[in-house]
């Protein structure tokens, strides 16, 4: 029963200088504010959102802030970033404290977010899946090795690219299964280069949406081993590929933070390895791909847990029931 719409940046290539991005967050914001007044304002968290964050507090319209990690995300994908850090964070922290309501996805984080100052009511509405999309009947439509285990997201520092490309290296990495790599960013050239030297890591670049779930429901496992690059065993993680994995009915195989990790042994839906441990992975994934009716059983709770608990029409709910009690 709600209208929701989308002010996202546009650009037209696929790496974008600095100040193309600085313009695109401008010109965004514009269109926002041109757009007329809306009933609540939902903010997926940046530095740069503080113009749209003023301009509708001033205007009389609820702001809510969303928050899926603290400010060592972005100095760890843009580290010369770090020399105006005070900045950065300084609007980073001014949003979160005059914003009416703030939605973080661990729990872990409402203690970080009490800390940065706000006294707003905090809720914990973690991340989830379109489990129409992503689902065990999708079909891949590229080609594809016959087993494999598959990573897809930001090929950044913090998500544990070099770890997953040291575990391929691995001698206990089964030799019958395949990497495949789905995706973008300042890590890709690491990867290029071991998909040159090793022919079982197959590197798919950048891809539509649309043809992930298939990707992922051929896989043996979902991997997502990130690191501590950014300080994630304080905030913990809920990355939105977990749930996507989970849906797909295979096991994910997760590095060892509070949240994702707390989910998967709960659920018994994957493996949690310890972080920057190439050797705990490889095993983990020799594990799935030898493990006959577990894998499928683990990935069949995955599939259950997110249908139940985690599908997005769950969170929608969640996130609408949230923003009434700020319209009170």
């Amino acid at each position: 029963g709600c209208s929701v719409e989308i002010f996202e940046p546009a650009y037209r290539e696929d790496h974008p200088a600095i100040l193309t991005r600085l313009l695109a967050f401008l010109t965004v914001q514009w269109r926002l504010i041109r757009q007329g007044k809306p009933d609540v304002l939902y903010i997926r968290w940046h530095f740069a959102t503080i113009l749209a964050a003023l301009w509708f507090r001033l205007r009389g319209v609820p702001v809510v802030q969303e928050v899926n990690g603290h400010y060592e995300d972005l100095f760890s994908v843009w580290p010369a970033a770090r020399r105006i850090g005070w900045l950065f964070i300084g609007l980073s922290r001014w949003q979160l404290r005059i914003a009416d309501g703030v939605v973080v996805v661990t729990t872990q984080l409402v203690d970080w977010a009490r800390r940065q100052g706000v006294s707003a009511p905090v809720e914990v509405i973690s991340n989830g899946a379109n489990t129409e999309l992503f689902s065990p009947a999708a079909v891949a439509s590229v080609e594809l090795p016959l087993r494999y285990v598959v990573f897809f997201g930001a090929l950044s520092p913090w998500q544990g690219i070099s770890m997953l490309l040291a575990s391929k290296a691995h001698p206990s990495w089964p030799s019958d299964v395949a990497l495949v790599v789905v995706g973008d960013g300042s890590d890709r050239a690491c990867v290029e280069a071991a998909a040159a030297a090793d022919n079982a890591i197959h590197y798919l670049g950048r891809r539509p949406q649309q043809q992930l779930p298939g990707i992922v429901a051929g896989s043996l496992a979902g991997l997502i081993p990130k690191s501590n690059a950014a300080g994630h065993d304080e905030t913990g993680l809920m990355p939105l590929k977990l749930f996507e994995i989970l849906a797909c009915g295979v096991p994910a195989i997760v590095t060892d933070f509070p949240g994702m990790a707390d989910l998967v042994r709960a659920g018994d839906c994957g493996c949690v390895v310890p972080v920057e441990s190439p050797a705990a992975l490889a095993a983990a994934i020799a594990e799935c791909a030898d493990g006959g009716e577990l894998a499928q059983a683990r990935g069949a709770r995955g599939r259950a847990l997110v249908e139940q608990e985690h599908s997005w029409d769950a969170r929608a709910a969640a996130t609408l029931a949230f923003m009434k009690r700020l319209q009170a």
